[in-house]
């Protein structure tokens, strides 16, 4: 029986890809399988999979034309054959002790779902530290609705049974941008028990062109996403911590358009978003997101003028 399927898209990662196989066929966890899905990579990715996939029997290389990071994970869902999931980046890698840490965990405490801590690794400085999560044990949404907005939403520092995708129907979207929130999100609803692994088993490589210095007009996807989360959560019980979710996503964008340089873009993107809030929670300025934010940062956040001069300031000075 293959107890842990890990799933890993690759899309051009070539720099990046041997570190991550080698974390990946070093686990110290036996009868795992590792599926490699090639998204219509130009370069050398595919050439380097395919060496691995002729040295180690449990890889499967899955080569598909280029359809994007959900329709790969989708398609390692369905290929999988693991009592549970790992997701792996591409350019990321884990701990040889990874799978075997959290499948033992969740086997001992009959999780569905397993969320570990993770190191952040700067790929210029090399810097490195450690995020994370708030130990909040072994629970259920219903127990700790917090969780909704405090359990990261990344995909990849997670151990998952299987069945929670099957049974309930969730898949990536494969048409938007930032997919990994409305697949997380939703999932916590239907986990009967999830638990928290007190240490950092996955390494995240920090980007210079990631998210935060990136922006184009794939941005908006985030109200689309935000829509679908919302959607899985209808009952009341759940509303204000949806909104402290909403609130914080949106306003972390609104923020981060300090790094876009089309200054038309930037401000449409800034004027939707705060309709957005307005529309969804008309008192979202109340929400108890801001109780975390030292009041500079809130008087920014919560105002469209601000924010509008704040990312033009910062454009200018950068």
């Amino acid at each position: 029986m293959v107890k842990v399927s890990i799933i890993v898209p690759v899309y051009n990662s070539e720099k990046y890809l041997n570190k991550c196989l080698d974390s990946l066929v070093s686990q110290t966890l036996k009868n795992i399988e590792i599926i490699i899905i090639n998204d219509g990579s130009t370069d050398n990715s595919l050439k380097i999979i395919k060496d691995y996939e002729s040295k180690f029997s449990n890889i499967i290389c899955i080569n598909n034309k280029n359809h994007g990071i959900g329709f790969s994970r989708n398609c390692g869902i369905e290929k999988a054959k693991g009592k549970y999931i790992i997701f792996v980046d591409s350019d990321d890698y884990i701990s040889t002790s990874m799978a075997e840490k959290l499948y033992k965990f969740s086997e001992k405490n009959k999780l569905d779902i397993t969320v570990c801590d993770y190191y952040r690794i700067n790929e210029i400085t090399h810097e490195k530290d450690i995020f994370e999560i708030e130990d909040f044990g072994i629970t259920d949404l219903e127990s700790n609705k917090a969780l909704i907005y405090k359990i990261n939403h990344s995909p990849w520092n997670k151990l998952y049974k299987r069945e929670l995708f099957l049974k309930n129907d969730i898949y990536f979207p494969t048409d938007l941008k930032y997919e990994d929130a409305a697949v997380v999100i939703p999932l916590l609803k239907y986990a009967s028990k999830i638990g928290k692994f007190n240490e950092p088993l996955n390494y995240y490589i920090i980007h210079n062109n990631s998210e935060t210095t990136v922006m184009d007009k794939r941005v908006f996807d985030i109200f689309k996403i935000l829509d679908i989360v919302n959607n899985y959560y209808k009952d009341s019980k759940y509303k204000k911590y949806l909104e402290y979710l909403t609130v914080q996503k949106i306003t972390t964008y609104t923020v981060q358009q300090r790094y876009q340089k089309n200054g038309k873009l930037r401000n449409k993107f800034i004027n939707e978003a705060f309709k957005y809030l307005n529309i969804k929670y008309p008192k979202w300025r109340n929400s108890k997101y801001f109780d975390d934010r030292n009041i500079f940062k809130s008087g920014i956040e919560k105002s469209k003028f601000l924010t509008k001069i704040y990312c033009v300031l910062y454009a200018f000075f950068k």
